[in-house]
Formats: C-alpha cells, sequence, structure tokens
C-alpha cells in the first residue's frame, strides 16, 4: 500500500479553514474532522500549529524558514571556511606543490571534501587532481645547473640559462628558476639601476659608443697578493662591444705603461676615434695626452669625482672584482697575471652579458644545436 503524501501548510491551513465553516454550520467537531479526512489528534496538532493563519500568512512563514535556512547554511559555511582557513598552512600558497600539501591537510585533519577545500583554498581541483610529473631530462638538467653554480658563483639563474642554451639545452628562464630556488641556490643580489646623466656642458657623458672601435675606456683597479703587497690592474674595454680588450697586471703601473698596453692594441685592432678615462694622473699626462692625439684619436675625460659617466669601464670593473678578485687569493704577483687573463678570456668568450642578449661579447664559436652538455657542464663553458 502506497504511504499517502504529506500534506503541505497551505493544504493544512486550506482545512482547518473548512472544518471552522463546518462547526460554524453546527456540525460537531468528529464531524467536521471526518469530513476534512483527518483524525482527531492530526485536526488538534494542525490546530496548534497553524490556527489562526490565513493562506497568504503561510506563503510569508514559508518564505521566511527558506531565508532563515539559507542564512544558516551561509554561517556554516563562512565558520567551515575560518576553520578550513586556520587550519590551513601559514604564508603564500604560491605553488601548485604547497597548495596540493595543503588540500591534502585540511581533507585529513578536517573531514572536509576536497571540492570545498579546493575552493575555499582557490586551488583548481583539476590540478589537485592530477599528479605532478617531473620531465625526463629534470635530474640532469638540475645537475647541469648545480655543476654551473658551483663554477660561477656569481652568476645569477639568468646567465646559467644562457650558458645552458649554449651547450644545447632548449630551456627556458622560468623553469631554471623553479629548480634554482628548490635546489636553493643564492642569487647574487641585483644592483640598483642609476638614470644616465645629461650635462648640459658638453661633458663627454653625451658620447655614446655608436660601432666597435668608436669609443674605448680604460681605468685601474687595485688589489693585494697573499702578503699584503698591492698590484694594480690597467683595464680597457670597447664601449660598443663590451669587450675587454686587455688587463695590464703590474705592481706599479706609469703614463708609459698606459702607452705601451695601447699601443699593443692600437696595432692590433686599430686606432679608436675616442678614449674615454677620468683624470688620473696617468690618463692626463702630457706624454699620454700627445701620443694619443698623435695616432689620431681623441681623449675624452670625465668630470671629477664623477665614475659614473665612465659607467662600462666601471661596470666591467665591479664584474672583475665581484666575480675573480673578491674570491681568489693570489699567491705571487704572476699568479694573479695568469688567473686574470684567464678570466678576461672567459668573460670576452664565454661569459653571457645581459646587455648584449646574453651572449658572450667576442665568442670564439657558434655551439651546435642538441649537443648537452650532461654532467661535465664546467668542462664545456670554460677553458682558460
Amino acid at each position: 500500500m502506497a504511504r499517502k503524501k504529506a500534506h503541505t501548510p497551505e493544504e493544512i491551513v486550506a482545512k482547518l479553514r473548512q472544518a471552522e465553516v463546518l462547526m460554524g454550520q453546527g456540525k460537531t467537531v468528529a464531524d467536521a474532522v471526518r469530513a476534512i479526512g483527518v483524525t482527531e489528534p492530526t485536526y488538534y496538532r494542525w490546530r496548534t500549529e497553524f490556527g489562526g493563519l490565513k493562506l497568504d500568512q503561510v506563503k510569508r512563514l514559508k518564505e521566511l524558514e527558506r531565508e532563515n535556512a539559507r542564512l544558516r547554511k551561509a554561517v556554516s559555511d563562512l565558520t567551515l571556511e575560518k576553520v578550513i582557513l586556520k587550519e590551513a598552512a601559514s604564508g603564500k600558497l604560491v605553488s601548485p606543490a604547497r597548495r596540493r600539501a595543503c588540500v591534502e591537510h585540511v581533507v585529513r585533519e578536517l573531514g572536509v571534501s576536497e571540492r570545498r577545500a579546493c575552493a575555499v583554498l582557490g586551488h583548481h581541483r583539476s590540478t589537485q587532481r592530477k599528479a605532478a610529473r617531473a620531465p625526463d631530462d629534470e635530474a640532469a638538467l638540475t645537475a647541469d645547473i648545480v655543476e654551473l653554480a658551483k663554477r660561477y658563483g656569481r652568476y645569477g639563474y639568468r646567465r646559467i640559462t644562457a650558458l645552458l642554451r649554449d651547450a644545447g639545452w632548449a630551456v627556458n628562464r622560468k623553469r631554471v628558476e623553479r629548480i634554482w630556488r628548490r635546489e636553493g641556490l643564492k642569487v647574487p643580489p641585483r644592483q640598483p639601476k642609476r638614470g644616465r646623466l645629461w650635462l648640459g656642458d658638453g661633458s663627454c657623458v653625451r658620447l655614446r659608443p655608436e660601432h666597435a672601435n668608436h669609443v674605448w675606456a680604460y681605468d685601474f683597479v687595485e688589489d693585494r697578493t697573499r702578503e699584503g703587497r698591492k698590484f694594480r690592474m690597467l683595464c680597457v674595454v670597447d664601449e660598443f662591444t663590451r669587450e675587454a680588450l686587455a688587463i695590464r697586471v703590474a705592481r706599479k703601473l706609469s703614463s708609459a705603461d698606459v702607452i705601451d698596453v695601447l699601443a699593443d692594441l692600437f696595432i692590433a685592432r686599430g686606432a679608436p676615434t675616442h678614449i674615454r678615462s677620468d683624470q688620473g694622473p696617468e690618463f692626463v699626462a702630457d706624454a699620454v695626452k700627445g701620443w694619443i692625439e698623435g695616432v689620431g684619436a681623441r681623449t675624452a675625460y670625465i668630470e671629477k669625482a664623477s665614475p659614473w659617466e665612465n659607467g662600462y669601464v666601471e661596470s666591467f670593473n665591479g664584474k672583475l672584482r665581484d666575480e675573480l678578485l673578491n674570491g681568489e687569493v693570489f699567491n705571487t704577483l704572476r699568479e694573479a697575471q695568469v688567473l686574470i687573463e684567464g678570466w678576461r678570456r672567459h668573460y670576452n668568450r664565454v661569459r653571457p652579458h645581459s646587455a648584449l642578449g646574453y651572449r658572450p661579447p667576442a665568442p670564439e664559436t657558434v655551439p651546435l644545436p642538441g649537443s648537452q652538455i650532461g654532467s661535465r657542464a664546467g668542462a664545456a663553458v670554460m677553458a682558460h
């Protein structure tokens, strides 16, 4: 026998109103109850719950009940979301791996559904359901990145990416950065950017290199050998190509040594149009100025106490100190000469330069595509 369908509130009120009419006509309660088709206990229960209500009031009551149910559910959901967020790990969940782990933790600890945890934490369920799979070459690439980072401790992941591409890896910067951070490798601090200085008095800062051998720049750098004795380095760079043309290393360097270095470079490469320098005594000496003018070049001196006007060679000096001088102890002057010259060749032939699209200033060979370096990363990218 099929179970009778429960009466709706509207039907109950209608039957109660019908019973009131019948009793108003002189019928007894039993006759009225029998007429509406219910038992007396049901009639009295209905009258206790819905007595005195009209049909429009019942509809309003149902709306209030539905609204109350929605509010209770909203409060419950907000409370649950607050509990989920409190249970989640502190900090930003920026990586898919951290989000997956956090969702699993919330589901395990609070017993909520995976769908609810993903919605609260802003994590797409497809990412949660699909297990992460590392590429087949992940281990080999990681080994090469670590090897290059060990060899070139002051290189960031951008230059490491350029070296990997030269060795044949088809890899983008973001993947190298992800592995770099996962392995805990240190990214060198970025140098603050400085605005260019444009003076109105015709200062040489307005002279911009336009082609190779247009503007050379040179400057001195100092360091010490193990016993504490000083030695000097005369660095000469081509501002357009960024190539380190020479680094002369000696205990003392005078104006005669400056002429000797320039003479060797002029014979090998030709005379540049301009030579930029500060106003140090070795550069402003009459012998140096007269010799440079005698071979057809012109001097371009920066303002006093304004090293930023000679930015190309100053930047080169900073890289030389950061990547070599600060990390080496030179036992003898001869050792310093050999190591510094080896670094200069590496700087020109191998080291990626950011201003040149992460290409070296003067590469000797063009790398063939598809030749991976494997675990011999260091040997493949640097040979002094």
